[in-house]
């Protein structure tokens, strides 16, 4: 090794020890704005929770939305909470209703029905939430979990829900489907009825559906709404529903589901009611600390699309600026960048998910199903490889990591015409810096063959030159590959036009190079035949666009 390769090994074992320090801070600093200084003791939990929480799930000390929050549901009050992604929130329900049922005398049984429901939008969130409720109830074996979601086999639901299950995790679909065909489905003694998520549910048009449900369940009452189902409940004197709603963000759809579920709520993590001053109770205590909590009464919703996006503190965000053509090559770079300073420092949707959370070191490809909810503890990096659309989507995806006051990255793709989408997030006070993709390429030590030269443009590095030409190489000579790369092509040029709003002037297919947007998918040439459907989408797209135009024309032309 020459005198050259020795001071690039030493500069970069130096900026890893610099980077290891700024992360060892990072995370310090995190953990004081998260953590509440209080234990989940001092909530009013049970000692057995509190230790399922500590010893079983790692649980040392509670959030601030924890912390606020847990005292408040175990009230019985109806409650709205919003906090930023990755702060506990689903603790925040399961933990009280877990408290409370393990309380019960004489003890439930299965036989008595569902007493917790606990809607989510998705399959993935309902099974990680699942996953968490029976870690939680290790110690109280006869309070039963179960879960039923869409893609799962019907009939073995309808055997388990015959059975019995004490707390149910849902995704609104099934569940309803569960409601009104599944008579020996048993929610006489329903005592609790969560949202979470509540802003993706409505978001991905279950509506209509959690409408439905609050009907044939009730919304407010006491029991249920359905009559096959209404008796008096069996554990305790006097039964009252308590329904919760957690959402990450709000809008005017969450505001119109609080409305009409819930009475008289309490609001909680609102800016200006965070804080991390909790003081110590007894778990006797617990309506006195509840009640010393920063609460407000849920009267208007108000709108928060123009305010600041809380993301966690410690992410780090970051942005880079790339070409078409260059695009796949940057994002392989990228992934082989981020592995290198990790290291030195099936096709079923369930499959995939399980099976991610348990390896070392693996890169899952996903699309916004996987934005919402759902906690990998060991992710450190976001790539979003497409922009989001709305950019409340961007906080969502890049909340899969920075999670519990650990450590996070995020890298956000975008083509020089598109730099216009960094305005559209520093509305809302999210600020990105540029990723320095060509110090990681010139980091990379090039291939025998390869010559280094000083270059003016990314696209004539070395390392982007061959690397793309061995992609394109390698497609051309496997034709499914070759069918998929196409596939994907077309896919990506309709969904690109698919762009909605004030988005629609950033993200403009005539803006893009279709030929160098073929070459970001290892193809040579642009595919010829895109299609009938996709050539009447962008006529369509155009006309709008139009209309538009015309329209803004004509109202200023009114106001002169």
């Amino acid at each position: 090794m020459g005198e050259e390769g020795e001071k690039q090994q030493k500069n970069k074992k130096n900026e890893q020890e610099k980077n290891k320090l700024h992360e060892r801070e990072g995370s310090l600093n995190a953990n004081v704005n998260l953590f509440a200084s209080c234990s989940f003791e001092d909530l009013g939990l049970h000692t057995s929770v509190c230790d399922q929480l500590r010893d079983r799930m790692g649980f040392k000390v509670p959030t601030i939305i924890q912390g606020q929050a847990i005292p408040v549901v175990m009230s019985g009050r109806h409650v709205l909470v919003n906090a930023a992604t990755g702060t506990g929130k689903t603790i925040v329900y399961l933990a009280p209703v877990v408290h409370h049922l393990q309380k019960f005398c004489p003890r439930i049984n299965r036989a008595d029905g569902t007493f917790a429901l606990v809607l989510v939008p998705t399959r993935e969130l309902c099974m990680q939430v699942y996953e968490i409720l029976q870690n939680l109830l290790h110690r109280f074996h006869w309070i039963v979990p179960g879960y039923v979601m869409g893609g799962e086999n019907r009939s073995k639901e309808k055997a388990r829900l015959r059975k019995g299950i004490s707390i149910l995790i849902a995704t609104p679909g099934r569940l309803l489907d569960h409601l009104k065909h599944t008579s020996s489905f048993l929610y006489k003694n329903l005592r609790w009825l969560i949202f979470d998520e509540a802003d993706r549910i409505l978001e991905l048009g279950f509506g209509k559906d959690i409408e439905e449900i609050l009907n044939i369940l009730g919304t407010r009452e006491s029991g249920s709404g359905n009559d096959n189902n209404k008796v008096t409940m069996l554990h305790t004197a006097s039964f009252s529903r308590q329904n919760l709603l957690l959402s990450a963000t709000l809008n005017e759809k969450v505001n119109n589901l609080a409305k009409i579920s819930l009475e008289n709520p309490a609001m909680i993590g609102l800016e200006g009611n965070t804080s991390n001053d909790l003081k110590k109770f007894s778990a006797k205590d617990t309506k006195t600390l509840a009640d010393s909590i920063q609460i407000t009464n849920l009267v208007q919703q108000p709108d928060c699309s123009a305010g600041d996006y809380r993301l966690p503190i410690q992410l780090v965000q970051r942005y880079v600026k790339v070409t078409c053509g260059s695009r796949l090559v940057a994002l392989l770079s990228t992934l082989r960048f981020l592995y290198e300073r990790e290291t030195s420092q099936k096709d079923a949707r369930r499959t995939s998910f399980q099976g991610f959370n348990a390896e070392r070191s693996a890169v899952l490809l996903c699309t916004d199903v996987a934005a919402r909810g759902l906690d990998f503890p060991k992710v450190k990096h976001i790539v979003q490889y497409d922009s989001p659309g709305d950019a409340i989507e961007y906080v969502h995806r890049v909340g899969r990591t920075a999670r519990l006051g650990e450590k996070g990255d995020a890298l956000l793709f975008l083509l020089a015409v598109e730099l216009d989408y960094l305005q559209e997030l520093q509305k809302h006070g999210v600020s990105l810096d540029e990723f320095p993709l060509q110090k990681v390429l010139d980091s990379f030590p090039l291939p025998r063959g390869w010559s280094r030269r000083k270059v003016i443009s990314l696209d004539l590095h070395p390392w982007v030159t061959n690397l793309q030409k061995a992609i394109e190489s390698f497609i051309s000579s496997e034709p499914q590959m070759k069918k998929l790369a196409k596939d994907a092509f077309c896919s990506w040029v309709r969904a690109y036009t698919a762009h909605r709003g004030e988005l629609k002037r950033i993200f403009m297919v005539k803006k893009l190079h279709l030929g160098h947007v073929a070459k970001s998918f290892g193809l040579r040439e642009q595919p010829s035949l895109v299609g009938r459907s996709f050539q009447m989408q962008l006529k369509k797209r155009k006309r709008e666009h139009k209309m538009d135009n015309s329209f803004k024309k004509r109202r200023m032309a009114k106001k002169r």
